[in-house]
């Protein structure tokens, strides 16, 4: 069992133009509503390497990123019940909220009206700590940000679920993707490739929409019945008016009036890609009562729902399992987009 205030070893940025490295931080003291967790695996999400790199500005260094994160109860803190010692949980991309007010009253923690605190380089509501993730052995958490991760789901597969799978089952479930719908997955990299899986096991006809068609067998092997490649010139014309939602994925500038004209009336392009630019929005396009909308991850009672419905369909990430010292060719290998889906770290190797 740890001791209070445990120094554990982990990988973590110093500097936004250095590498990770091996390192060691402090955990808190085990809260009366904590759970403290030995981590098995860890997730690597592009936007860990965005923010050790300070490429949204605001990183607090030294940070140890991570918000994929899947391990054991090794410990409860005093006040905790509903959970056991040995239990396999896992935690996503917040660790607490105000916890009254009335998002997190029904369970949208996320939408949480002072704000979620962040896994990683957060600030920590009751000490003002800065909050350090799962690229280490160790991690205490407040247990109403623990889900449970049954033991039929391979545990390095189900870590990215706690980001990819939460992010892409949301507006899914949001929008009424299921039997009788049309679904568009736009990008099937990370995020992309969990879209496919969850709204083919809805029920839904899923068409894929990436740059080229290198990954067509792959769309086909995880339910997809259509793939198409956008690198085609006017690749948006025999789908005019076909699907009901549309989930876009893609991160990089485009143009988002292609895929408003694939909607049917009333439907919705959903838009999880963070381009770092305006779009550029054609306002006739929305006249037959389309919507554009965004969405970034579910609350805790949502994410519980997202890892159960995964259990109950088999559905996993696909993943490289690598060894912390790794971390670094793995981070430059996301940005050259060489990785088939997502890279996970053996906890056991930090």
């Amino acid at each position: 069992m740890l001791m209070p205030m445990t120094t554990v070893a982990c990988y973590q940025a110093t500097a936004a133009d250095q590498p990770l490295s091996k390192g060691t931080l402090d955990r808190r003291e085990l809260r009366d509503d904590d759970i403290l967790i030995e981590i098995e695996y860890a997730g690597i999400c592009h936007s860990d390497i965005h923010t050790v790199r300070d490429e949204w500005g605001g990183a607090r260094f030294p940070l140890t990123p991570g918000h994929e994160i899947v391990g054991r109860i090794v410990e409860l803190g005093s006040g905790v019940t509903g959970f056991s010692v040995g239990e396999r949980v896992g935690v996503g991309c917040m660790v607490d909220s105000c916890g009254d007010c009335e998002h997190c009253a029904v369970g949208d923690e996320h939408y949480c009206t002072t704000g979620s605190t962040p896994t990683y380089n957060g600030i920590d509501r009751r000490d003002g700590s800065v909050t350090q993730g799962g690229y280490s052995t160790h991690l205490p958490v407040n247990a109403r940000f623990a889900v449970r991760i049954p033991e039929s789901l391979d545990p390095a597969a189900t870590a990215p679920l706690l980001c990819a799978g939460i992010t892409t089952y949301s507006p899914l479930r949001r929008w009424g993707a299921g039997p009788g719908t049309r679904v568009a997955v736009v990008g099937m990299g990370g995020l992309g490739h969990v879209a496919v899986k969850l709204a083919v096991a809805l029920g839904a006809e899923v068409s894929v929409f990436s740059h080229s068609l290198a990954k067509e067998a792959d769309g086909k092997r995880f339910g997809a019945s259509g793939y198409y490649a956008t690198s085609e010139e006017a690749f948006y014309r025999p789908h005019k008016n076909s699907f009901h939602l549309i989930i876009n994925t893609v991160s990089a500038p485009q143009d988002v009036n292609d895929y408003i004209k694939m909607l049917r009336p009333e439907g919705i392009l959903v838009l999880l890609g963070a381009p770092g630019v305006n779009y550029d929005v054609s306002p006739g396009l929305l006249m037959r009562g389309k919507t554009m909308a965004g969405s970034m991850i579910g609350g805790m009672r949502e994410t519980q729902e997202m890892i159960d419905f995964c259990a109950e369909h088999g559905i996993t990430a696909e993943i490289e399992l690598i060894d912390a010292e790794q971390i670094n060719d793995a981070y430059e290998r996301v940005i050259a987009s060489d990785v088939r889906y997502r890279f996970v770290i053996d906890a056991k190797t930090f």
